[in-house]
């Protein structure tokens, strides 16, 4: 394909930090949009790309952005609002200024990563709101839209996959309800990044394409891979008449994940998230090593080296510097926590944190941030 100008709503998040590193090493000219473009400065991709800033939910920074951005072929809409009271129709309003504002710059295709959307009458908000945003993406005579949608993102750093760590870590007993049967078609982040370039090829037509790892699994079998990839022994215990709708009610009392966040993904697991036929296979190969399965997405993900600069990762599944600090387990954060209070020749042992029990670990963790979060904020004059 040939090189391309892309815009990257988005660009500070999980999958558009890594995004825009992959269509940078693909050769592609880059602009970075973020409401916050001060934060753009934080990626290691920065002096690469041209930047802008870019608040969707405003029409007239909509325009103006695209306005100074000049040129530009493919737009990437990755803004989402999950979490935020009345995300749903904020996020509807978002997608059709993006759609008009591109309608008028002469952009040529928009590509939108959103979820599955089972067939359903009694979906999640959250699941109903990726259709809506597709719809609300499509305006007469503006850019073709190429919709991906994803169910669970393998990847450190990745909220879905931080929310499974986080249960398995932190939970001696693995509670399966009757929801955690139901399959689920994970994708490793490798392969969503495969796709999403890809996606700005005009060989692929505009249209509605779910992608998916090469294994159908379920959410409990997920907890039970990665207790055994980490190396911790967990038993499964049956739980009944628990919906998601209670279990996202208390998610964020438990799991250090930002509580909208987590419980609008956590009701969307009452459904069979499996992907719906007619696939890119067709117009988009695999890559060249092939999609990546289950076990081996999750071990890259547990085994992420440091931090480092998002486009300096050995591995995208491994967690970035920009990456949410919540992320990445509770021993993890002891360790971000001990090294900032430690000297340099003690910091060689602070290796031996990943010897605390997780459950143990956890509540350190807690207690720690909770401390912290307490302690007022000096603001330098």
């Amino acid at each position: 394909m040939n090189t391309v100008r892309t815009l990257v709503t988005g660009a500070t998040g999980y999958i558009g930090s890594r995004l825009v590193t992959e269509l940078l090493q693909d050769g592609h000219q880059v602009v970075a949009a973020s409401r916050d473009p001060a934060r753009l400065a934080e990626f290691g991709w920065y002096d690469e790309v041209s930047a802008v800033a870019l608040d969707a939910h405003d029409e007239t920074s909509v325009q103006q952005a695209l306005t100074q951005a000049g040129p530009v072929d493919v737009v990437y809409y990755l803004v989402h609002g999950i979490g935020q009271p009345g995300f749903r129709e904020a996020d509807n309003r978002a997608a059709a200024n993006v759609a008009a504002a591109a309608k008028a710059a002469g952009v040529r295709r928009i590509v939108y990563l959103g979820g599955f959307v089972p067939d359903d009458d009694s979906l999640s908000e959250h699941l109903t709101s990726r259709a809506e945003v597709a719809a609300a993406l499509t305006v007469d005579g503006g850019p073709d839209v190429v919709w991906l949608g994803a169910a669970i993102v393998i990847g450190a750093g990745s909220t879905s996959f931080e929310m499974l760590r986080y249960v398995a870590d932190r939970f001696l007993l693995l509670p399966m309800p009757e929801w955690s049967v139901n399959p689920i078609d994970p994708i490793a982040v490798s392969d969503v990044l495969h796709y999403l370039v890809a996606a700005a090829d005009p060989k692929v037509p505009a249209g509605a394409y779910d992608i998916r790892g090469p294994e159908t699994t379920t959410y409990g079998d997920l907890l039970r891979t990665y207790a055994r990839i980490a190396g911790i022994w967990r038993a499964p215990v049956a739980v009944y008449g628990i919906d998601t709708s209670m279990v996202s009610k208390v998610t964020g009392l438990v799991l250090p994940v930002p509580g909208g966040l987590a419980a609008d993904l956590v009701e969307s697991l009452d459904f069979p998230m499996i992907a719906s036929a007619g696939g890119l296979s067709a117009f988009v190969p695999d890559p060249p090593d092939g999609l990546v399965g289950v076990e081996d997405a999750i071990r890259r993900a547990v085994g992420s080296a440091p931090r480092r600069p998002v486009n300096e990762l050995l591995d995208p599944h491994h967690l970035a510097d920009t990456d949410p600090g919540w992320a990445g387990g509770d021993v993890s954060r002891l360790r971000q926590l001990a090294s900032a209070v430690t000297p340099p020749l003690v910091q060689p042992m602070l290796g031996l944190l990943a010897f605390v029990p997780r459950p143990f670990a956890a509540a350190i963790r807690t207690g720690l941030d909770t401390v912290l979060g307490m302690v007022p904020k000096v603001i330098p004059a």
